[in-house]
């Protein structure tokens, strides 16, 4: 179902949807007729966070709807009730903050996502949110659009998105803007200089790719964005065991974050030049594997010895990043499902954000806060370059250590940006086991948080 169906305009029919907080509930209770307490009862509704009661009138339609919210400004106080309450167009109070009703229509929106591309029978109608701002509505259709966006493309498996979908994916995109788009594709990642994305990339059937969009005037500031593109992931030679590849159809979670906040950027008509770029490539099993202990070549001049064929995301992002520092952009920020040591350390829910600007990495956290997309600041810790250090070559990829990983991860792609260029990392998970506002399957932590900080960095749309 598309977004404009779940966030609509103001209609006379619109059902009130009450948010009640936990806090207030005796008193609200007690301020209600005793019809509304005896349906409130019979439902066990006691304004917990995340239940909710429909209120029915004299002819057992439904009249209304009251949710037991946390706060106000919970951006998920809405994201179990598209499919909870019945398929009709509900409002909120209209005395309620501006602020609060546009967190809670985005949960709302947001709680709405089916991913039935190959159960299209398990389709089901959600209710419809009414919104009478038409600015705001337009803006959270934006949003909530990019964000199913990217869920799809987790959610779809790799037979289906692979490295040549993915170009189709961002072709798509480019063609839908009037921006330009080119593919750089198997052998001529050499001849163009971009060895690391083909190392990684040679043992697939699928020839790996550097995708790139740009847009824009010449005279905006240049914004950079990039996403891990690691359609599948086996580990390489370094394989996977089954339990850690079941998942790997995700590993192009930084491609899908990336390719949707591009989408925002362009439909938002943010003032800056973009460019869109995506090492698109599958970690494949083959004769023509990457090895480790091999020394690999890179695009800024550095030499790589491979410590794990598993490290492959920062090998193919550093090539990227190369060439975006080469552009000498305003912003580079890259996005990528890139350790396991990042959710070790922070779980699923909040993507270790690095920055090489203090003021960068503030502005970060604080977009995301108010965003309710929340990050965490991690360290570039420059004495942990040791353990990334290699005797044969300018960098390992991985190193010994099973300490600080997503640091070294982070520092390794560091190498790569010179610290004229302000740049910002997410390390993301891309996936939610199921909770108010992120069904299970596919996530995109992190998109709403960096839109917002754009917004803020590069002022008003035109």
């Amino acid at each position: 179902m598309a977004i404009e169906d779940i966030l609509v305009s103001a209609r006379d029919d619109s059902l009130p949807l009450i948010p009640v907080q936990e806090a207030d509930f005796a008193t609200y209770a007690a301020e209600q007729p005793a019809s509304v307490r005896a349906q409130m009862a019979a439902q066990r509704f006691e304004g917990r966070r995340h239940t909710h009661a429909v209120l029915y009138g004299n002819d057992g339609e439904p009249c209304a709807a009251v949710v037991g919210v946390r706060s106000l400004d919970d951006p998920w106080a809405l994201g179990l009730l598209a499919f909870a309450l019945p398929a009709r167009t509900f409002a909120l109070p209209a005395e309620l903050p501006a602020g609060a009703v546009e967190r809670m229509a985005l949960g709302f929106a947001l709680g709405a996502y089916q991913y039935t591309r190959y159960k299209p029978k398990a389709e089901r109608a959600p209710a419809a949110l009414a919104l009478a701002d038409a600015d705001l509505r337009a803006r959270l259709q934006r949003i909530a659009a990019a964000a199913h966006g990217a869920r799809d493309l987790v959610n779809t498996p790799t037979e289906d998105l692979g490295p040549e979908q993915l170009e189709d994916v961002v072709a798509g995109l480019a063609a839908s803007h009037g921006a330009h788009f080119r593919s750089i594709v198997g052998e001529d990642l050499l001849a163009q200089n971009f060895p690391a994305i083909h190392a990684v990339g040679r043992a697939s059937h699928r020839a790996p790719r550097l995708l790139e969009l740009s847009a824009g005037r010449e005279s905006d500031p240049l914004l950079v964005i990039v996403g891990k593109g690691v359609c599948f992931d086996t580990g390489g030679l370094d394989v996977k065991p089954a339990d850690g590849m079941a998942l790997m159809k995700k590993d192009m979670g930084g491609a899908a974050v990336a390719i949707g906040l591009a989408r925002l950027v362009l439909e938002s008509r943010l003032p800056v030049r973009l460019l869109l770029l995506v090492p698109a490539v599958e970690n494949a099993l083959g004769p023509d594997a990457y090895r480790p202990g091999e020394v690999i070549a890179t695009r800024a001049g550095l030499s790589v010895e491979i410590g794990n064929t598993d490290a492959e995301g920062r090998v193919i992002l550093c090539d990227a990043l190369a060439y975006a520092a080469e552009q000498a952009p305003a912003l580079i920020m890259d996005f990528a499902t890139l350790t396991g040591a990042a959710r070790i350390a922070l779980g699923p829910d909040l993507p270790a954000t690095f920055a090489n600007r203090d003021d960068l990495s503030g502005d970060l956290i604080a977009a995301g806060r108010d965003a309710g997309d929340p990050l965490w600041p991690m360290p570039l810790w420059e004495d942990y370059y040791a353990l990334i250090d290699s005797k044969i070559a300018d960098l390992n990829n991985a190193g010994s250590s099973k300490m600080a990983g997503c640091i070294t991860a982070a520092l390794y792609l560091k190498r790569f940006v010179p610290d004229t260029i302000p740049w910002a990392h997410l390390d993301t998970y891309c996936w939610s086991e199921g909770k108010p506002g992120r069904p299970y399957g596919g996530d995109c932590q992190g998109l709403r948080a960096a839109f917002a900080l754009l917004e803020r960095r590069f002022g008003s749309p035109r």
